[in-house]
């Protein structure tokens, strides 16, 4: 039987290419031994139709472009060095919308205080935007370097893109979310410095990210109570018709880091956090509900090729 891409989705085709790359490690960036220390490299593609909602603007398109590559170097506990910008653009698009998405990139590489140091342009059907962030740590954080009884940690709220993506009034944080995320660049350098064993972003929807930090032998339990879910945000979900714990578990957008630590460690880390669970041996990753009852969480999120 022929297979299709859409058969096996985006993670399977990534695999593949690590299986047949002996250089490449599977993590959220590429690491390089550099003059003593490491680069840390990285990119990511946004297409419009598929990453930009209808009612963004053309200024957050540019810098989200920028906030999805910095979210790969904040994983890993790096400081910012250089962004490199590939656009194509249909050759009818509006110069104004052009100079508002470059308006957005900017103001994201001055946020983030890396600089723009170079890129290309092409033609396209539609608006892909592409970049490469590159940064430096001495010791990467790695997805799958924690230990038994390490707890798990957020750098904030997860879900509230989510949520977001499925309203049409603007003038709410769900929403402001959705169109226009933060990178936790500075939390990410601050969790490494204080003695976190592992990280990643949360681009997919926890779940997924969970599983992608799991490794044999070892399993994670979180808590449905430390996840803060509030009683509007539920109200919220339910007049839409959506299971607010899908929202939170298996959508992403929300570039929060999730973490793990050791509880002695945790008094060294000088940022807003949320302990939600801890690492077990149970080989399974479960979830703790607010009645009591633990439920395996299943393994799902957003993935190129086979998500609408």
């Amino acid at each position: 039987m022929t297979l299709n891409v859409s058969d096996i989705g985006e993670k399977e085709l990534v695999k593949y290419i690590i299986a047949n790359s002996k250089d490449i490690i599977p993590d959220d960036t590429a690491i390089t031994s550099f003059n003593g220390s490491n680069l840390i490299s990285t990119c990511d593609m946004l297409i419009q139709s598929r990453h930009f909602p209808k009612n963004m603007s053309y200024f957050d398109m540019g810098f989200k472009a920028v906030t999805v590559n910095v979210s790969d170097l904040a994983a890993m506990g790096a400081e910012a060095l250089g962004f490199l910008l590939s656009i194509a653009l249909p050759k009818d698009l509006n110069l104004d919308c052009f100079k508002q998405i470059i308006d957005g990139v900017l103001s994201a590489c001055d946020y983030y205080s890396i600089p723009l140091i170079g890129g290309d342009t092409n033609e396209a059907s539609e608006i892909i935007i592409s970049g490469t962030a590159l940064g430096l740590c001495d010791k990467p954080l790695l997805k799958d370097t924690y230990n038994k009884d390490d707890l798990i940690v957020l750098t904030g709220d997860i879900g509230i893109a989510a949520l977001g993506f499925n309203l049409e009034e603007m003038n709410n944080i769900y929403v402001k979310k959705a169109l226009k995320p933060i990178a936790r660049l500075n939390e990410g350098i601050q969790i490494k410095n204080a003695g976190a064993t592992s990280a990643t972003d949360i681009t997919d929807g926890l779940a997924s990210e969970l599983y992608e930090m799991k490794k044999d032998g070892f399993g994670f339990v979180i808590y449905e109570e430390k996840l803060g879910i509030s009683d509007e945000y539920k109200r919220i979900a339910n007049w839409l018709n959506l299971d607010y714990l899908d929202l939170v578990l298996h959508v992403g957008e929300d570039f929060e880091l999730v973490f793990t630590i050791s509880e002695d460690n945790l008094r060294n880390l000088g940022i807003d956090y949320k302990v939600i669970g801890k690492v077990t041996d149970s080989d399974k990753i479960e979830m703790v509900l607010e009645n009591g009852l633990v439920e395996e969480i299943k393994n799902k999120g957003y993935e190129h090729y086979v998500s609408g």
